[in-house]
């Protein structure tokens, strides 16, 4: 198998780091404007002659450089596996993907206290969840100057509201499509950056469960949890200490817990889904419905 990874900061390296273990694929080509002596590497996608050569396609270049390039590669490569980082687009795009199977790169999908907490969640209905994430975000890449990153930039797709979009996608993964919601999307702190740094909003899914999410850029004790209530049980899921807590009404509780969660586990179980058609994999229409979940956040914002 031959992969073609498109773009190679950090999250580009992550994947290759992570599909170089995969005994089935054989190259690591890559798309990039650095010099790498020791790689295949390509300047742009238009100039590669032999596309239909690749059989995986990595998109982990900027947010604001995914449409045109998923674009390009619907249009000139069929039956493939895309595979495209979060968020989709900067924006909700009206692109219809006509030739290949694409997928998004919600990989949270993939913890396995989530996917334990999904399997908790079959016999039960759901009465609300209320997520928060924040990290402090000069904290977030220690080695690099966080101004100087696409978070820091509104252009380049940068944002809490996009950065985090994994909450809204495993918000509507667990409990449906958002219908309705009231939000703000501000730059509150003293940041040097011109995107948002705090997202708050609450609403209701399709299924009329009550949802409250916040994350945000300025919190300087990292956390990301969630908690959730059902007829039954109420849940906590905290994915920093890697605990999912289970209360019932009778106050018994029971906790798991995943102690060795390697750093790369969930990108592999992802790709690894991916490659095999798993039901789990964030498909294309589920990443174009979180942007509409964000769309609405943005035109309410504007």
């Amino acid at each position: 198998m031959k992969v073609l990874l498109i773009g190679y900061g950090s999250i580009g390296k992550r994947h290759e780091e992570v599909l170089s273990y995969f005994p089935n694929i054989q190259t690591i080509d890559i798309v990039t404007k650095q010099n790498l002596d020791t790689k295949i590497t390509y300047k742009t996608l238009q100039e590669i002659e032999n596309l239909e050569s690749y059989d995986y396609f990595i998109i982990a270049s900027e947010t604001n450089k995914h449409y045109e390039q998923l674009r390009y590669l619907d249009s000139k490569v069929k039956n493939k596996r895309i595979f495209c980082e979060k968020p989709l687009f900067e924006k909700y795009e009206d692109l219809d993907i006509l030739n290949n199977a694409v997928y998004v790169g919600y990989v949270l999908r993939f913890h396995p206290l989530l996917q334990k907490l999904k399997e908790l969640l079959c016999n039960d209905q759901i009465l609300n969840i209320n997520v928060q994430c924040g990290q402090y975000l000069p904290t977030w890449r220690p080695h690099s100057d966080y101004r100087q990153s696409y978070s820091a930039k509104k252009e380049q797709g940068g944002g809490v509201l996009l950065d985090l979009s994994h909450e809204i996608d495993y918000v509507q993964y667990l409990c449906g499509k958002m219908t309705e919601l009231k939000s703000y999307q501000v730059k509150i702190s003293d940041l040097e950056i011109d995107s948002d740094d705090l997202t708050t909003f609450i609403g209701k899914t399709e299924r009329a469960i009550m949802v409250s999410v916040s994350i945000d850029y300025i919190s300087k004790i990292t956390h990301r949890r969630m908690i959730l209530n059902t007829l039954n049980y109420t849940y906590e899921l905290d994915f920093i200490h890697n605990t999912l807590s289970q209360k019932d009404k009778s106050g018994t509780e029971k906790v798991f817990e995943d102690e060795n969660l390697e750093r790369n586990s969930m990108f592999v179980r992802m790709h690894q889904s991916i490659l095999d058609n798993e039901e789990n994999s964030c498909t294309y229409q589920e990443g174009l419905d979180t942007m509409s979940t964000i769309v609405m956040i943005q035109e309410q914002n504007r």
